[in-house]
């Protein structure tokens, strides 16, 4: 009975659909053969009286047939029978747990890359997405066809609340959209949380500026840190996904009136393409998507962190197939954006931090200048920017 988990075809609505690229030291169906068992019923080389027929037919991954002779690596497709997760509450921690766990432990699997997932339509449909998405992030801010200027907080820490609010004063004085606190900032004593949100929104009121607060946090302590920023009058918040991939999930089914930043910093530990294991960074993007993010810091191009054309349009196509507003930062500065437009579009959030923060004029001039480079309204702070950053 366990060579039926060979497959001709894998019933889309009835598994979530994993492909893999996996090198071996044993043939590619073997390797499958290890990895479909092992995240599934059990020991891949030991059976048990305890594996009914049954028990196989309805709870074992199934694998679309792989050449006998395809060698030792190349692509697979792997089933994981739905009936296995409880999406709604086992969520996309288990989900990683099931995809990408035991097969690192088995020594004859030498490499292996989540490539893609596919869901079936009764699993998609247990997400509730974006609250609000790339269309209620334009309306908030009254930004329609243009990329979004955001402006990251600088110093990263450090600052008290009264110094942030002059930060944030000269961020909106040069026209920002959107305003991210660093992720180094979260709750320190010298700038809480219940200090700085009130100052900074009361200054905010009226104005039609997203706010991310930085609420880093353990996962007993961030649910309640979403709530206390909301209580305190904060718009958005921003989590990095060291906190845990499922965190944004379990915020977004708060479903509170708040904006839901997703920042990647350190993410290469998980989805570098020089890593023998890792997940392809377009299937991060499409399960934060899922979970209901509205800004994703997506990656860059032409910075400091740059991400091939083809590979960053891939991100941007899943990102807008889920309603996701791309963040490009990383060495964003004004002689960019006009390169940016013509490679990928309008579509996305220009985050700036340092290019702003270390503009000869300082942050005010810093943020016109970027604010310029968008509105193709071209003025003495641009040109400054533009000779200390150049033109691509």
């Amino acid at each position: 009975m366990i060579n039926s988990i060979f497959k001709d075809r894998i019933n889309p609505e009835e598994y979530i659909i994993v492909e893999y690229y996996l090198e071996s030291s044993i043939s590619l169906r073997d390797a499958a053969w290890n990895i479909a068992v092992g995240q599934s019923i059990g020991n891949p080389s030991v059976r048990s009286v305890w594996e009914t027929d049954e028990l196989i037919e309805k709870y074992c991954n199934v694998i679309e047939k792989v050449d006998p002779l395809a060698g030792k690596s190349g692509r697979v497709l792997i089933g994981f029978p739905k009936v296995n997760i409880d999406i709604k509450t086992d969520g996309i921690s288990h989900l990683l747990v099931m995809i990408m766990g035991g097969q690192l432990d088995i020594d004859s699997i030498e490499k292996c890359v989540v490539k893609s997932i596919s869901f079936p339509l009764s699993v998609k449909l247990q997400f509730m997405g974006p609250k609000f998405g790339i269309k209620g992030i334009r309306e908030y801010t009254k930004c329609q066809n243009k990329p979004l200027l955001g402006g990251i907080v600088k110093p990263k820490t450090g600052v008290t609340p009264e110094m942030l609010l002059e930060i944030v004063k000269q961020l909106v004085e040069g026209g920002v959209n959107f305003i991210k606190e660093d992720e180094i900032l979260s709750n320190p004593e010298f700038c809480p949380i219940k200090e700085r949100v009130p100052l900074i929104m009361n200054y905010l009121k009226g104005k039609d500026v997203i706010y991310a607060v930085s609420i880093h946090a353990d996962p007993h302590h961030i649910l309640e840190r979403v709530k206390q920023v909301y209580m305190l009058g904060g718009n958005a918040v921003h989590v990095n996904f060291w906190c845990g991939m499922g965190v944004y999930k379990a915020i977004r089914e708060l479903d509170l009136p708040m904006f839901l930043f997703f920042q990647k910093s350190g993410d290469k530990i998980l989805t570098d393409q020089s890593h023998r294991f890792h997940i392809e960074w377009s299937v991060i993007c499409q399960l934060a998507g899922l979970m209901g993010v509205d800004f994703i810091h997506a990656g860059m191009w032409g910075g400091y962190s740059h991400y091939e054309e083809d590979d960053l349009n891939n991100v941007l196509d899943i990102l807008y197939g889920h309603n996701v507003m791309p963040s490009l930062s990383c060495g964003m500065h004004p002689g960019l954006i006009e390169a940016i437009n013509n490679k990928f579009g309008i579509d996305y959030m220009a985050n700036c931090g340092g290019a702003i923060h270390g503009h000869p004029g300082g942050t005010l001039d810093g943020v016109k200048a970027m604010r310029q480079s968008i509105d193709g309204d071209f003025k003495e702070e641009y040109f400054q920017a533009i000779k200390k950053w150049g033109k691509v």
